[in-house]
């Protein structure tokens, strides 16, 4: 490793330089404890084996301290890990007060602010690893950690003196050990190196970096919780890998397009950070390295969501080997595309290209300590200008809330789906947002508030947060030539949280003093709920809410006895409507400990139950998942377990051997790609890409398997599914019955997305207006229009059915105009008119198609009722 080597010019209040309290020869080496050096060819540490030597380093040095910070879906212990001097390590509790003053209150006095400018550290928060297949940044910590911990320089001193850094050492723990354990076991063998099978995660994989609006996950929660409501870091970076034939390195700034809400001084402050992290990599002969690349800015879900909450934000990216197994790459293979770098040539985005050859993990640890210890630098040059910045941007965004519109988001009581609105105030105070609560009705200008109505202000620290998450989104379009090409988004384009849940929410452009003195906060938790009675027979839940499913759900699970009504009925001048759960109390413990646990409350029914109702069975769900980083159907099993839903996971492997008929009622396919589902490889167009899994983890379903599908149809299984995976069941189909007997046939659905993008249709994930079907027992509880979040394909259209056994009815379709609720989409007037979802039947068998993912990232609550219902069909 080549000598690196940083100046430091010191800018801020005079700093206090703290000798090494701990000679290198008392702090236990990285090689000693794991037996090899970290970044050794084919050697990984696991999560178990971090954290042993980041608490035994611990122990040993005063510069360091670790404490627990949450837990993982798997419940393994989540961590933060300190570094910094002795003085700051004894004083975090008082360095941690001044972060919050500075964060959240807007109206320090001169001399407070003064003197906690002076006193203040900047904390320096790295998540490492949260895609555990992207392993170079925690395997680099135990030198990170080593090198700051031993450090005798003054220039190091300078940093630990001025910087608090912090360390979430595994983003994904449960995934780290997945895929370390993974590795281990074939290394050695051909497979070295090959892809883990299955999510790196209990749920959600690779999306575990797309929650951070949602917080449906721990070890999100826990790491919100760092930047929200605890810590209040200034600058924040999370640590990335990406592929290996591109650049070596990506550092700020990103490319656009980037969010409008944002103040500038974040964007110029990652500039500065990354500038600095290229001239001392290049500086340290560390090549490759590259900026406004790829990478933009604009949607608000991964971790960088703190920027939304005034902090520094950042990402780097690192080229990755084979996990631990050393690569070479060719010269030729190396390629640079899409926006910033049309071509891997020296550039001003990339002054120093890597000219190719071995790549190993010991390069991957060699770059982030070199840009870790760039960012400590950073941080402690401009110490006294990044604390100020942060309470700047606190007065300056509360400011904006008393000055611009809107001044309040109000939330009314009355809504379509209670329970959700009640989830909605939650999540916005897990986030740190201040809600509050109207106490006595109000008339603002010519809208009258009732009692009970939700204000959420904007004249708060996190107003950016406040009108990202609750407005719909309208995507800034930028061009790469004027009048030329649209640069088109990294990830999603909707993220409203209202629109998402099916909650209303108003921006209210006023300001009113009179309101505001009538608002009382709104302490978590959240909820309406009302005294249960002494005495009743039974309850029932309002379909409109998705609490009434999950209670029913809970309740089947439970044993208790479940019906659903089957025409509308009014109990206490309260409406139930057609599709309600009744839930009868015949065993009261299990139902009011049930109770205890929903944050809105059910009518009760005090005397005999005389309503029109019929049993509510729970049909035993196959659900399929491939082996292929199947993340929808990760999502999937996360929602049925949140809302008591059981199912068994069938792998396409399995098809041919399982007995659909004999044991299941409803076959699941998520959002999945055809030819992965059926013959476990890609393809796209004409050609077939071989995964690189052991074969025991690339099978299909197969022609047998697919048989098997037809058979469960046949015999009046019910098939739901949606997204890529519905291309199975569209076009000819063939039941084989016995030796001899064969029948064609094709369901009355067409997909024709392919001709409308070729007509310009682009709807890179946005919020689509959709009309329903009323009355239909796929559509209870449903408003009679909804959004959906749609991503172009597929499109269906349906023809009157040929034969006596088939049928088909139009669920979903879109609007004739008017379609784009938030987001993006070019040619939307393309889909006027098309079906995106559709129920057809096959003789006694149905099947349930959608365009749409109902359950998209576990936010797209407005539809979950749409897929409930399906399970219930």
């Amino acid at each position: 490793m080549k000598k690196f080597i940083l100046m430091i010019v010191i800018l801020s209040a005079p700093l206090y330089f703290t000798p090494a309290a701990s000679s290198p020869s008392q702090i236990t080496t990285p090689e000693t404890f794991f037996s090899f050096q970290p970044g050794a060819d084919r050697m990984l540490i696991d999560y178990e084996q971090l954290i042993a030597y980041l608490q035994k380093i611990d122990d040993e040095s005063p510069r360091l301290k670790m404490i627990e910070s949450g837990i993982t879906m798997l419940d393994r212990p989540m961590y933060l890990l300190f570094i910094s001097s002795p003085q700051n390590i004894t004083e975090l509790e008082p360095l941690k007060e001044i972060n919050k003053q500075l964060a959240l209150n807007p109206d320090l006095t001169d001399k407070a602010r003064v003197e906690m400018l002076d006193k203040g550290r900047v904390f320096l928060l790295a998540t490492l690893s949260m895609h555990s297949t992207e392993v170079g940044p925690s395997q680099a910590l135990p030198l990170i950690a080593y090198r700051l911990a031993t450090a005798d320089d003054a220039e190091t001193l300078s940093w630990l003196d001025s910087v608090v850094y912090m360390a979430v050492p595994c983003h994904n723990p449960d995934g780290m050990d997945m895929v370390v354990n993974h590795y281990r076991k074939y290394k050695g063998s051909k497979y070295e190196g090959s892809s883990f099978p299955g999510i790196y995660h209990k749920y959600v994989g690779h999306n575990i970096n797309r929650d951070f609006l949602t917080l449906s996950q721990e070890e999100n929660k826990a790491v919100a919780r760092v930047y929200s409501t605890e810590w209040y870091p200034q600058v924040l970076v999370q640590k990335h890998q990406m592929g290996s034939s591109g650049p070596r390195y990506f550092v700020p700034p990103v490319h656009d397009p980037i969010a409008e809400n944002l103040d500038a001084g974040l964007y110029n402050w990652s500039k500065v950070f990354g500038s600095s992290m290229i001239n001392d990599m290049t500086d340290a002969g560390l090549s490759g390295v590259s900026h406004s690349y790829i990478f933009d800015s604009y949607w608000p879900g991964d971790t960088e969501t703190s920027a939304w909450k005034n902090v520094i934000s950042m990402l780097t990216e690192l080229a990755s080997v084979n996990l631990a197994s050393p690569i070479y790459i060719e010269p030729n293979e190396l390629a640079a595309g899409g926006k910033g770098l049309a071509e891997y040539k020296k550039s001003i985005n990339m002054p120093a290209p890597w000219p190719g050859g071995w790549w190993r993990l010991s390069d991957l640890l060699q770059y982030e300590i070199t840009s870790t210890l760039s960012m400590m630098k950073t941080a402690a040059r401009y110490r006294k200008e990044i604390l100020q910045y942060r309470n700047d941007l606190c007065r300056s965004e509360v400011a904006k809330g008393l000055n611009e519109a809107p001044h309040y988001y109000i939330l009314p009581a009355e809504q379509h789906d209670t329970g959700e609105m009640v989830d909605l105030v939650n999540l916005l105070m897990e986030h740190g947002v201040r809600v509050y609560i109207l106490s006595t009705a109000f008339k603002l200008a010519d809208r009258e508030l009732a009692a009970g109505t939700v204000v959420v202000p904007l004249s708060q620290p996190y107003r950016a947060f406040v009108k990202e998450v609750m407005e719909a989104q309208q995507y800034p379009v930028r061009r790469f030539t004027p009048g030329g090409e649209i640069i088109r988004p990294y990830d999603i384009t909707t993220w409203s949280l209202p629109l998402h849940r099916g909650v209303k929410a108003r921006a209210i452009d006023m300001r009113s003093e009179g309101l505001e003195e009538l608002l009382i906060a709104v302490k978590a938790p959240f909820y309406f709920r009302t005294e249960v009675p002494d005495a009743f027979s039974a309850t029932v839940w309002p379909v409109q809410n998705n609490t009434a499913f999950k209670v029913a759900f809970q309740a089947l699970k439970n044993g208790l006895r479940v019906e659903r009504l089957q025409e509308a009925i009014i109990l206490d001048g309260v409406e139930a409507a057609k599709g309600s759960f009744v839930v009868y109390a015949d065993q009261k413990p299990t139902l009011k400990k049930l109770l205890d646990e929903m944050m809105i409350s059910p009518i009760f029914v005090r005397g005999a139950v005389d309503f029109k109702t019929v049993p509510v069975k729970m049909p035993r769900i196959a659900l399929v998942e491939t082996y292929f980083h199947d993340m929808d159907a990760g999502w999937t099993r996360y929602v049925f377990d949140r809302y008591g839903i059981p199912y068994t996971v069938v792998r396409p492997g399995e098809f041919e051997k399982t007995a659909f008929v004999k044991n299941f009622d409803i076959l699941i396919f998520p959002d999945e790609d055809k030819s992965v589902l059926m013959d476990g490889k890609y393809k796209r167009g004409d050609r077939v890409y071989v995964a690189n899994y052991p074969p025991e983890f690339a099978r299909g379903i197969g022609k047998k398997g697919y048989e098997n599908v037809m058979t469960f149809l046949d015999k009046g299984g019910k098939i739901i599914s949606w997204g890529q995976s519905t291309e199975l069941f569209l076009g000819k189909q063939e039941i084989v019955r016995g030796k001899e007997e064969k029948e064609e046939f094709q369901l009355p659905v067409r997909n024709v997305a392919e001709n409308l993008q070729k007509a310009g249709l682009n709807c890179p994930g946005s919020w689509m207006k959709v009309m329903l079907t009323p009355d239909h027992p796929l559509t209870l509880g449903m408003p009679e229009e909804t959004g959906v979040f749609y991503r172009g394909r597929p499109a269906f259209t349906t023809s009157i059915p040929g034969m006596a056994d088939l049928d088909r009815r139009v669920i979903a379709r879109f609007p004739e105009k008017d379609i784009l609720l938030s987001g993006y989409c070019e040619k939307e007037e393309s889909l006027a008119g098309k079906v995106a979802m559709a129920w057809a039947r096959k003789g006694s068998g149905q099947v349930v198609l959608m365009a749409f993912s109902p359950q998209f990232r576990g936010s797209t609550q407005a539809c979950y009722k749409l897929l409930f219902n399906a399970i219930l069909l």
